[in-house]
């Protein structure tokens, strides 16, 4: 039986504490959400409440994930040593981790309005089925780009009482960059994962991955430059559209040859992107 030491760091493996890229990933667009919607500095609350839900949505969806893949990621060379497959913790560890990081989330979100409330289901609902999609179809990278886009509904629905075309946008941009770099991400376990029975993008875009990662991409800045159009940004924002232009190029060069290692280093590429954009769209609005 593992010792109370070894739970913590089953604890810390399974939540991703020790990896923060994915909790970066999500951050960053939330905040370009906050920040438009509030035209400014968002109240200080609300920071707090999104940033710490973003934590723990994080948080809770790689327990489900790891609970929904304990069976094959024992067979993937990335996985073999996820804290489900070492023992340090079992099942059951993992669906009472899971039920407390969504009640402190609930517990967050009771906070906000009630129309924001009923919007925060959608996003649990998201986080949950998602790792179970890669069973049935090779666009689970969809359902994890809606639920890591949902906050940003969230923060419009929060601060302005509606859904305005904005949000979709931005919705529609960060949907499309995570398929973008999820797709990254997946090629890194393409081989394994088509061993295994498990679906991606990265299997169902084949020998077109790269073209189609590229075109998702430019979808994906000509979406900012609509928003940046719409809230009247000038040349800070479009320089920063302009440095994601650059990573993203370079994501391009990393994954030419589809190197394992080189593909992983082109989805951790993309904090950076998220920061950028963040920084252009804070600039704007100081």
């Amino acid at each position: 039986m593992a010792t109370v030491a070894q739970k913590w760091q089953g604890f810390i493996q399974i939540t991703r504490m020790d990896k923060p890229i994915g909790t970066y990933l999500l951050l960053w667009p939330t905040y370009w959400a906050l920040w438009i919607a509030a035209d400014g500095f968002p109240p200080p609350h609300l920071l707090f409440i999104f940033t710490l839900g973003v934590f723990l949505m994080r948080s809770a969806g790689c327990v489900i994930n790891d609970f929904a893949d304990r069976k094959v990621d024992g067979k993937v060379k990335r996985t073999e040593n996820r804290p489900l497959i070492s023992g340090l913790l079992t099942s059951h560890d993992a669906i009472f981790i899971f039920v407390i990081l969504i009640a402190a989330a609930a517990g967050l979100a009771s906070a906000l309005h009630n129309y924001t409330l009923k919007l925060a289901v959608i996003a649990l609902l998201l986080a949950s089925i998602y790792p179970f999609m890669k069973r049935y179809t090779h666009l689970p990278q969809i359902i994890l780009g809606a639920a890591f886009s949902w906050g940003m509904i969230m923060a419009f629905a929060e601060l302005e009482g509606r859904i305005p075309t904005i949000a979709w946008l931005l919705f529609a941009a960060n949907l499309l960059w995570t398929v973008a770099y999820d797709t990254m991400y997946a090629m890194v376990d393409r081989e394994d994962d088509l061993q295994i029975g498990v679906k991606s993008t990265a299997i169902l875009f084949g020998k077109h991955d790269r073209r189609i990662i590229g075109l998702l991409q430019l979808l994906v800045l000509s979406l900012l430059f609509i928003v940046g159009e719409i809230s009247a940004f000038g040349w800070p924002y479009q320089l920063s559209l302009m440095i994601s232009a650059g990573l993203f190029t370079y994501q391009q060069m990393l994954i030419a040859n589809r190197d394992r290692n080189l593909c992983f280093k082109a989805f951790l590429n993309n904090h950076w992107v998220g920061l950028v954009v963040f920084i252009g769209i804070f600039i704007e609005l100081l």
